[in-house]
C-alpha cells in the first residue's frame, strides 16, 4: 500500500496510524541499504538484547531499494518473529528518508535508530536505555573508538567542518545517528517533513535535552559504506541549505565587498586618466578582472538559484518516501 505524507504530524498515513494499536516499550529502526549479508546477526543480536530489557518491543527494517536485495530475506525472518517488522520503499530515498519512514510507522514509549552494518553493537542499547528512563529525552552513543578507516574518518571530519561552519548547527564528529530518545521526541520529528533531511542536525534543532553515553564504534562486519566522497559533499550541502542562510549572507557579502572595490577602482583610473591621460596598456589585466568579476557574478547567482529551486522542491509537497509492502505491520 503506498503512503502518502504532507507536512504535518498528524497528518501521517492512515496505514501507519492504523498499526499504533498497541504500544512497544522500544521501537528499534534499522534503514537496510547493502546490509543483508549482516541481517541475520544483527536480528539475532537485538532479539537477545532486547529480550532482557522487556518483552514488549519491534524491530523495524526499512529496505531503502538495496542493490542487494534483502526482502526476502526480511520476510523470513519476519515469518520467524513477528516481533520482526519491515518496509520496502519503492526506490532508494536515502538512508535519513527511510529512518523517517520507520519512525512514521513505529509506536513506541521508546525508540532506537542504528545502522545495519554492525558498527553500532545492539548489546549497547542496554546502557542507552537505562540512561533514558533515567528521565532523559535523548541519549545518544558517543564513540569512543571510531570503526572506520583513516580515509573515511578524514571524509567524516571534513563533512562536519564544512557544516559546523556553514549552518552553525554543531555537530560532532563523533556522534552519529545511534540513540534513544523517548515517544515526545519522535513525534516532533514527525513534524518535520522538509526533503533534505539530516537527522542529526534534526535531533539538534529540536532541542531536547541530549546526554551521551560513551560506546565502542566496531569496524564494519562486512562489505564496505556507501558514502563517497560525492555522496557525503552532496549530504553536506543538502543539510546546509535546509538548515542555514550563510551562503545567501556570503552573497551579499561577497557582492557588496566587488560593490566597494570596483567603486575604488574606479577613482583610481578616473584620477589617472585625468592626470595622465588614456593609456592603451593594461589590456590583458582588464580581461582577466572581467573574467573574474564575470565568473564570481555566475557562481553567486547560482548560489541563489540553488536555494530557488530547493524552494520549489518544497512546495511540491511530495512525498518524503513511498512504501511498496509492509511486513507485520497491520
Amino acid at each position: 500500500m503506498t503512503a502518502y505524507h504532507c507536512t504535518l504530524a498528524s497528518d501521517l498515513p492512515a496505514d501507519a496510524l492504523d498499526v499504533r494499536h498497541r504500544q512497544n516499550e522500544i521501537a528499534v529502526i534499522v534503514p537496510v541499504y547493502q546490509g543483508k549479508a549482516m541481517l541475520e546477526e544483527l536480528c539475532r543480536r537485538l532479539v537477545a538484547t532486547l529480550s532482557t530489557l522487556t518483552q514488549e518491543f519491534s524491530i523495524i527494517l526499512v529496505d531503502d531499494a538495496s542493490p542487494d536485495k534483502p526482502w526476502s530475506l526480511m520476510q523470513t525472518l519476519g515469518k520467524q518473529d513477528t516481533r520482526i517488522k519491515a518496509i520496502r520503499l519503492c526506490r532508494n530515498f536515502g538512508q535519513h528518508s527511510a529512518l523517517t519512514a520507520g519512525i512514521d510507522y513505529a509506536y513506541a514509549r521508546w525508540y532506537v535508530i542504528m545502522d545495519c552494518d554492525l558498527q553500532d553493537a545492539p548489546e549497547d542499547i542496554a546502557a542507552l536505555y537505562k540512561k533514558a528512563v533515567e528521565g532523559h529525552h535523548v541519549v545518544t552513543a558517543y564513540r569512543a573508538k571510531e570503526g572506520h578507516d583513516l580515509g573515511k574518518r578524514a571524509l567524516s571530519f571534513l563533512f562536519y567542518k564544512m557544516f559546523q561552519t556553514l549552518s552553525g548547527v554543531h555537530l560532532d564528529p563523533n556522534v552519529g545517528n545511534f540513540r534513544v530518545f523517548s515517544h515526545a521526541v519522535a513525534e516532533g520529528f514527525r513534524g518535520i517533513r522538509e526533503r533534505a533531511r539530516f537527522v542529526p542536525a534534526s535531533f539538534e534543532w529540536m532541542g531536547f535535552e541530549q546526554v551521551f553515553v560513551e560506546v565502542p564504534h566496531h569496524n564494519r562486519a562486512e562489505g564496505r559504506s556507501s558514502y563517497s566522497l560525492r555522496k557525503l559533499l552532496t549530504l553536506a550541502i543538502d543539510t546546509v541549505l535546509a538548515h542555514s542562510q550563510v551562503p545567501l549572507k556570503f552573497v551579499v557579502g561577497a557582492g557588496i565587498a566587488m560593490s566597494l572595490f570596483s567603486f575604488v577602482a574606479a577613482i583610481i583610473v578616473f584620477g589617472r586618466a585625468l592626470f595622465f591621460g588614456y593609456d592603451v596598456d593594461g589590456w590583458a589585466s582588464l580581461f582577466v578582472a572581467s573574467m573574474f568579476l564575470g565568473s564570481v557574478q555566475i557562481a553567486l547567482l547560482g548560489i541563489v538559484g540553488i536555494y530557488v529551486g530547493r524552494t520549489f522542491e518544497e512546495t511540491k509537497r511530495r512525498p518524503l518516501y513511498i512504501v511498496g509492502e509492509k511486513l507485520n505491520l497491520d
